[in-house]
């Protein structure tokens, strides 16, 4: 639809990121900048709108990815939802040597979370550990053991992670072809199911599971290795999903600290898997609080 240069066009966020993503084609030379000047409130179930300004010729645009984190800079909303908080510090970021008393260290009640990354080398080029090491590891914390396999044909290890321990199975979108059939294989083993999907993975991949599982995982790096830049482009991501599964727990995983957590709270996650700046912190537990009170008061409205 063509926008003049004094026009206004407000248009729902979803819509909005749809059409920048088209125009993103366009060659980077010929990109204009765009201005953003207003996010407006809206009714439950829209995301929120967006003004753009000064958009011409029609055809052009930017790269989302490429602005987002100026648009996001700029722009001030909230995906406000009621599910609980949740801050889960990646293992694979401690000392390996102590695996056992890093994990109690950040993890010390049994109300607590942990996330183990399963990297089997082929899905992804790295390798991590797998059920034994998960097993040993269970006996010596009683956290919860939310498990991500980066792995192909997930099926193949979902009873071994039922009997080493694992609490939750989050498998990923594109590592199977029969979501449905593994998604009751891991709750017929008694374990919650979550899904998840690389930083190149629509949204919609997943349209067709959310209300059948309890948790979707975006990716905020490409998976595989620890301690990469956060991706602030899959924020847009979290906000479709939030949106559409309010009643779900909406997981990120890459990059995310003090410095970045409100703008992922705003978007609507509340599970948040850190690594590097929970180890490496002084206090562990000073900066997940101030993760789950960013969860608290962006998310929940607290």
């Amino acid at each position: 639809r063509r926008v003049t240069s004094r026009g206004y066009l407000a248009v729902r966020l979803s819509t909005s990121l749809a059409l920048l993503k088209r125009l993103s084609r366009e060659p980077a030379a010929s990109r204009p900048p765009l201005s953003v000047c207003s996010v407006a409130s809206c009714p439950r179930g829209w995301l929120p709108l967006l003004t753009l300004l000064s958009w011409s010729p029609p055809r052009r645009g930017i790269a989302l990815g490429q602005y987002w984190q100026r648009v996001c800079s700029s722009v001030r909303f909230r995906m406000v939802h009621s599910r609980e908080p949740v801050i889960l510090p990646s293992l694979l970021a401690c000392d390996l040597s102590k695996l056992a008393d890093e994990a109690n260290r950040v993890c010390p009640e049994k109300t607590d979370y942990v996330h183990l990354d399963v990297m089997d080398g082929h899905f992804v080029p790295n390798l991590t550990w797998g059920h034994p090491v998960i097993k040993c590891l269970r006996k010596n914390t009683k956290a919860f053991f939310d498990v991500h396999l980066m792995v192909s044909k997930p099926e193949q290890w979902v009873k071994d992670m039922a009997e080493s321990g694992a609490d939750q199975f989050t498998f990923h979108i594109e590592a199977t072809e029969d979501p449905k059939s593994l998604i009751k294989q891991i709750k017929d083993n008694n374990m919650k199911c979550g899904i998840a999907l690389k930083p190149k993975t629509p949204a919609s991949a997943v349209f067709e599971y959310g209300n059948d599982v309890d948790l979707l995982l975006v990716m905020t790096v490409e998976p595989g290795f620890g301690g990469q830049k956060f991706m602030a482009d899959m924020m847009p991501k979290v906000a479709e999903l939030r949106e559409k599964f309010p009643n779900c727990d909406i997981q990120v995983d890459g990059g995310i600290g003090p410095g970045n957590i409100d703008e992922v709270a705003k978007a609507g996650a509340n599970w948040i898997v850190a690594g590097s700046s929970v180890f490496n912190a002084e206090v562990p537990s000073d900066v997940m609080n101030v993760m789950k009170k960013s969860v608290e008061k962006h998310g929940n409205g607290k």
